[in-house]
């Protein structure tokens, strides 16, 4: 369907575009708020510009959905559709800390076909294909199988005191990263309890689902991508046997901030 050959080399520049930016190898960076407490970086339009153009030439037939760029509806009506965060965990990024990732994916009516995550300061490469597995710096990756909730690793700067059987683990500031944390067995569950949007998870949604993991919204139900709202309530990536725990223990709290 595309040069895999062509998109990773295109990923790759898109980090290495990122990483020329980066504060954290003492680069000068224009910062400001798009909206209260929401910080975009010329880093992050850069970046943009670059795989909007890119991407846009290896497969010119995929509509367009970006954190930075002003939504085209055009792209309901196509099959395909690239889903784009130029620096997801853009706070760590313009802060010097790794915790941040290019983040990708091909979407094909409302599922991901392709995900890929560039990681340059942490020097990681994820990249996932549907039914085809998925991996870190070509490496397979195999998601979490714990079997009981209590205990499970969330990444996470603090949990509610009734979650307190849990266990804290470094939360990276980009929700894709958290998730790949999941497929890559170094976190057991993630869970967020907020609106967001496609393009923050929608490459690490698959990483995981094709490590293994289990993926749904807040609710339990299945993700749909490149809706004409791209929004979604909370999101749960979990060991599978633990996921159906995950969705009742949040039900009630789910409900109430929905």
């Amino acid at each position: 369907m595309i040069d895999f050959d062509r998109f990773r080399a295109i990923m790759a520049e898109a980090g290495r575009l990122a990483l020329a930016s980066w504060p954290g190898h003492g680069h000068a960076l224009e910062v400001w708020d798009k909206s209260p407490n929401n910080p975009v970086s010329a880093a992050d339009l850069a970046v943009d510009t670059y795989l909007k153009q890119e991407l846009g030439a290896l497969l010119p037939s995929a509509g367009w959905l970006s954190e930075e760029t002003v939504d085209d509806p055009s792209r309901l009506g196509k099959g395909l559709c690239w889903l784009v965060d130029p620096i997801d965990g853009t706070r760590d990024f313009v802060r010097g800390r790794p915790g941040w990732a290019v983040s990708v994916a091909l979407i094909s009516e409302g599922r991901p076909l392709i995900g890929a995550l560039d990681a340059p300061a942490r020097g990681e490469y994820w990249e996932a294909i549907a039914g085809q597995g998925a991996t870190r710096n070509d490496m397979p990756l195999t998601a979490s199988n714990r079997l009981e909730l209590t205990g499970a690793r969330v990444p996470a700067d603090a949990l509610p005191r009734v979650d307190h059987d849990l266990i804290l683990v470094d939360k990276p500031n980009s929700i894709a990263l958290r998730i790949a944390m999941v497929a890559a067995n170094e976190a057991d569950l993630l869970a967020t309890l907020r609106w967001g949007y496609e393009w923050d998870i929608a490459a690490a949604t698959l990483i995981a689902r094709e490590a293994g993991a289990a993926v749904s919204d807040a609710f339990g139900a299945p993700l749909a991508y490149n809706k004409r709202d791209p929004r979604a309530f909370g999101l749960l990536a979990a060991a599978p046997a633990i996921h159906a725990a995950a969705v009742d223990r949040l039900a009630e709290r789910a409900s109430r901030m929905a």
